[in-house]
């Protein structure tokens, strides 16, 4: 039986990528490789969400990543990504995952509709009871078109798997004012860029997507901005982190880590595709930078 894990222990959740093959099929082999690279590093896993283009894959194929990684048992929790606009569909994905070896859900508000207030309520707590795991709320308006309300996530306190919110808005005040409203519920940067700044307001981790490419860097960033308020590295990763965004996420990622040997195929579903990425230098300069920085680390840690 694959261990559960107390998704409260870890600070740092990789939004993993989805790997395809030449043909655009999901490449399984590469899958169970990325997924080593993480347990190495002690990430949590985040499947089937915006970095692992979740909504451009059918419903057959999601939970076949979700079966697929149970089945490996990886020694790390194991998050799944609910998104959608159908609340019936996502209520039924749910149940489906609530019967397989995970450890939460990461829960993210409907696409298109951008319910109010008293909407999101609702539409959360549907989805809160139908789950049998702790749940992660997703505040990310730049893909919804909806800014949660701290208002209406105070309404679902009651919730008892309402664990933590991921906080991708890009604003320190929206951060704060999560703070003050649910000054109990964990809340983690969905933005690696803004996790220092972040961490000063109270930030319990990080849902990354650099963690892909550099997944041991990333856990000793975290581990760093989680630690301490000045780091004159920080600098050097928000520069690295911008490049992974100079086009729609997780193009720049794709081709990096295909680059690096890390993904078999660059390859991308529709409407995403990496010929937006036109010049390479910028990611491959943010490898070194980070590399390098890595590198500097782990020798002082073993001179010290």
């Amino acid at each position: 039986m694959q261990q559960q894990f107390d998704v409260t222990d870890f600070a740092l959740w990789t939004a993993l990528v989805t790997p395809f093959d030449d043909n655009g099929q999901i490449d399984f082999d590469n899958l169970s490789f990325l997924i080593e690279q993480q347990v190495a590093a002690g990430n949590g896993l985040l499947l089937v969400g915006s970095t692992g283009e979740g909504l451009a894959l059918t419903e057959s194929e999601q939970e076949s990543i979700v079966r697929f990684v149970c089945d490996k048992a990886p020694a790390t929790p194991i998050m799944v990504g609910v998104g959608g606009f159908d609340l019936t569909a996502q209520r039924n994905w749910i149940s489906r995952c609530n019967n397989l070896p995970i450890d939460a859900y990461l829960l993210t508000a409907p696409l298109y509709a951008k319910p109010g207030p008293i909407g999101q309520t609702q539409w959360f707590r549907a989805l809160l009871q139908a789950s049998n795991k702790p749940c992660m709320i997703y505040n990310v308006p730049s893909r919804t078109g909806t800014e949660l309300s701290p208002w209406a996530l105070a309404q679902l306190l009651d919730e008892d798997n309402f664990w933590s919110i991921k906080e991708a808005s890009g604003s320190p005040v929206k951060f704060s004012e999560f703070k003050k409203a649910l000054p109990d519920i964990a809340i983690y940067s969905g933005d690696d860029a803004l996790l220092p700044e972040f961490s000063l307001l109270g930030a319990a981790g990080l849902v990354s997507v650099c963690a892909n490419v550099w997944p041991q860097a990333t856990q000793l960033y975290v581990e760093q901005c989680l630690s301490t308020s000045q780091n004159t590295a920080f600098n050097l990763w928000r520069g690295a982190i911008e490049t992974l965004f100079s086009v729609a996420n997780p193009i720049p990622l794709k081709v990096l880590m295909h680059q690096l040997g890390q993904l078999n195929s660059p390859l991308l579903r529709a409407p995403l595709t990496q010929e937006e990425l036109t010049c390479l230098e910028a990611i491959t300069q943010a490898h070194y930078q980070i590399t390098q920085w890595y590198q500097s680390q782990t020798r002082n840690d073993v001179n010290s």
